[in-house]
């Protein structure tokens, strides 16, 4: 069984999301709630549960007032956070970016299943969560160009400068990064996803299954259909769509 406490000053939400919880898993107890941040650090030193449903506003402050509290009386929190939020264009674009889970207000309960598979595949792993400290860090500055991004693999969370990635090739519903001195890392997400957050730091998708850093193009050939080259020394096809954006962005470099 999997231990969890609730944070969030709605009463109702909280009942709410009890109630799904327990139509569609049996592995998920919830043993304890709170409403604001004094109760919520109380209520989680006392009960070290194994994960967090946290709301981001709270009465008296916010769920990160409540990590950084915890990270000054008692270290990095083991447990795996799940950030509950209004369509906050910022917070939704922080938490991409740090790879953290969050659920939108109102619960949808496809979602909520999908947060549950997450959840039942990240208890019990080991991280170093780097990538909370890297939500905190984005908060605190306010800023929202991010620098650096979590990628969440099957052998847990890695952080890389975006500024490093060359490349993102989509593999099914999967996503491959190529990064500067780094193997390849596959993501279990979507090349669609990731370019929606990547695309104002310079990345532009010239196909398909192709998203590519313009930072690192070293050639375009016109000819064979048109292709561009890598820094990687990859050729990567460009979309008959996409040719006359790139020959803009290349005039533009």
């Amino acid at each position: 069984m999997i231990t969890a406490v609730l944070i969030d000053d709605d009463k109702h939400l909280r009942e709410g999301l009890k109630a799904l919880l327990q139509r569609y898993t049996n592995e998920i107890n919830i043993i304890g709630e709170a409403e604001s941040v004094k109760t919520g650090v109380a209520t989680l030193e006392q009960l070290q549960p194994q994960v967090i449903f946290l709301d981001i506003h709270l009465a008296d402050g916010t769920g990160f007032d409540i990590l950084e509290q915890l990270a000054k009386t008692k270290g990095k929190t083991s447990a795996h956070i799940v950030f509950i939020t209004a369509h906050e264009q910022y917070a939704l674009k922080a938490f991409k970016f740090s790879a953290l889970d969050f659920i939108l207000k109102p619960v949808d309960p496809e979602e909520l299943q999908n947060t549950i598979v997450k959840i039942k595949e990240a208890v019990g792993k080991s991280n170093s969560f780097e990538h909370i400290d890297l939500l905190l860090e984005n908060i605190r500055k306010k800023v929202d160009n991010f620098k650096r991004i979590a990628l969440s693999t099957s052998d847990g969370i890695h952080l890389f400068d975006v500024s490093d990635i060359i490349r993102c090739e989509a593999k099914g519903n999967y996503t491959e990064f190529f990064i500067k001195n780094h193997k390849p890392v596959l993501i279990s997400k979507t090349l669609k996803e990731y370019e929606e957050l990547l695309t104002e730091h310079g990345f532009e998708r010239i196909h398909q299954s192709h998203l590519i850093n313009v930072s690192y193009l070293k050639s375009y050939i016109k000819s064979d259909g048109g292709y561009v080259i890598m820094a990687d020394n990859t050729n990567i096809p460009i979309a008959q769509s996409k040719k006359e954006r790139l020959q803009e962005l290349i005039k533009a470099l």
